[in-house]
């Protein structure tokens, strides 16, 4: 779920896969879509996959069952596309319906710029020369804004040191070399899709994904880094994704939380209880504004499970 939430948060629209073979929903099903509408992700399309492994009175009861789970959701009249993934059948069908369902969103490209990080990585081979290394690379997308090929940029929360025997977070500065997205070098990138940034950064500060849920943007307009996060938080009724009918007991002092914002996934110890609000101590600071919305996950079991999401105040 860590990673599905990330994930969701640079993304405009989304595809819900479900296998024609199970009986819908599956208790990941339904987790899956609720963080969808947690994520306030609109356009959706569900993926009726697997069609070529059962007969045509299945698919038409898998087609029921799916129609019934999204009865009463923000989902309701999404388009359902069968398909075999297998034999690319209707794969066709299903770009065609991407297409004309999922329009362009309208972007602000006048905000500040926000880059979230969603990967980073060394792209040298083994055995390069010093002088043939490549800086250390940034995968994501924008937020807000543009960033272009030369600019000076912040990477927050940045890298963890130590200092006077205190843990603190240290920001990055360093420079765009180059940029790629649909794998062709640009100018410059805009929201909408992903995208690389070459950096100057020793690759040994980005290797194996360790700058993932970072943000980027420039010095002086950014978002604050938080150790500590307020949040006015919603509850749900029942437990999502398991597959006992759980009720969702009232967070508790000192209980760890899992917490997604942007494309961050930290855990929290709550230090502060109120009737609406909560303050939590994150064990990995997050860099966010206030109001951004933040999803709320409960260890059940050997699983972090969906319990509700909140709002930074």
């Amino acid at each position: 779920m860590a990673t599905m939430l990330s994930g969701a948060a640079i993304m405009d629209a989304a595809l819900l896969m479900i296998s024609a073979t199970e009986e819908c929903p599956q208790p990941q099903t339904k987790e899956h879509l609720m963080a969808l509408e947690i994520a306030e992700i609109k356009d959706v399309i569900i993926v009726q996959n697997k069609i070529d492994l059962v007969d045509k009175e299945k698919v038409l009861e898998n087609y029921k069952q799916i129609k019934e789970f999204l009865k009463g959701t923000n989902y309701e009249n999404a388009p359902i596309i069968p398909i075999s993934a297998q034999h690319k059948i209707n794969i066709d069908v299903l770009i065609k319906t991407i297409q004309e369902t999922f329009p362009t969103p309208e972007r602000d490209k006048g905000k500040d710029p926000l880059f979230l990080v969603a990967r980073s990585f060394d792209i040298n081979k083994p055995g390069t020369a010093i002088k043939g290394l490549n800086g250390g690379v940034l995968g994501g997308a924008m937020k807000t804004g543009i960033l272009k090929k030369g600019d000076l940029i912040e990477i927050k929360p940045g890298i963890k040191t130590e200092k006077q025997n205190k843990i603190i977070w240290e920001p990055i500065h360093t420079q765009i070399e180059s940029l790629i997205t649909g794998n062709q070098e640009v100018s410059e990138i805009t929201p909408g899709g992903s995208a690389g940034i070459q950096t100057k950064l020793d690759p040994a500060l980005v290797k194996s994904d360790s700058l993932v849920g970072n943000v980027a943007g420039l010095h002086g307009k950014m978002p604050e880094t938080l150790e500590e996060l307020n949040l006015k938080q919603t509850l749900l009724e029942r437990v999502v994704g398991s597959k006992d009918e759980l009720v969702v007991e009232p967070i508790k002092m000192n209980e760890i939380l899992m917490l997604n914002v942007n494309s961050t996934a930290t855990v929290g110890t709550v230090i502060e209880l109120k009737k609406d609000s909560i303050k939590l101590k994150l064990k990995k600071p997050v860099c966010a504004f206030k109001n951004e919305r933040i999803t709320i996950a409960r260890m059940l079991g050997a699983r972090w499970r969906l319990i509700g999401y909140g709002a930074i105040i």
